[in-house]
């Protein structure tokens, strides 16, 4: 599924001071990215897994498992402990005060219980506040942060419209998440193709009735 973008007139926007001519305003993250991952330590933990469940780390389709296993988790967890509000590096003010919508945001993270994968997509909306906008990629990059840690869906939705509504100080924000959970997929219940939808409200979005619904009816 590719992400789409909608820019909408909202019929709920709260009307601000005006906005200047555009402008460009560069902003510094507070944090880089990301702390060291340990992956000689990860590698030795892969090659016990292997010893406990009967298997020979020695032998030839396993022997550089432990390596493999190790780059993955440093790929997949390369965001813990940062903020994802400092990938919003960059903001424009222009004369709009339109809803701004991005769809299908594809996503892969790590489940912080069984440490495997759920997979899906976030649709993104935000309304401006005095013209101030950002990248669309900041979306989605705000997107992938949030999900390159250990994690659970309902923090990871509240984590990116939190990090959308300080970073652009936006109006309001709504986050909608849904994905497929492999701890519910291929163990336990095994309930494949079930969909898990949660969804994060900041500001306007949150505090009126009738702004939350119009926004919704566009991430359907």
């Amino acid at each position: 599924m590719e992400a789409s973008v909608s820019l909408l007139p909202c019929a709920f926007s709260q009307k601000t001071k005006e906005s200047p001519a555009t402008k460009f305003v560069q902003t510094v993250p507070q944090n880089s990215l990301a702390k060291e991952v340990d992956v000689d330590k990860i590698a030795a933990a892969v090659e016990m897994i292997l010893e406990a469940i009967g298997e020979d780390p020695q032998r030839a389709g396993l022997v550089d498992t432990p390596q493999r296993v190790a780059r993955l988790y440093q790929e997949l967890c390369y965001s813990t402990g940062v903020d994802a509000a400092s990938e919003i590096t960059c903001k424009f003010q222009e004369e709009t005060e339109s809803l701004v919508v991005v769809k299908g945001i594809e996503f892969t993270s790590l489940c912080e219980h069984h440490l495997v994968p759920f997979l899906g997509v976030a649709h993104v909306a935000y309304l401006p506040s005095n013209g101030m906008i950002t990248g669309l990629s900041k979306l989605a990059r705000v997107v992938e942060l949030t999900a390159r840690r250990l994690q659970v869906q309902e923090r990871m939705t509240e984590e990116i419209a939190a990090a959308i509504f300080e970073g652009i100080e936006a109006q309001g924000v709504c986050v909608v998440l849904e994905a497929e959970h492999m701890c519910m997929s291929m163990r336990g219940i095994k309930k494949a193709g079930a969909r898990t939808v949660t969804s994060a409200f900041r500001g306007l979005f949150k505090t009126d009735k009738q702004s939350r619904a119009e926004v919704l009816s566009h991430l359907k």
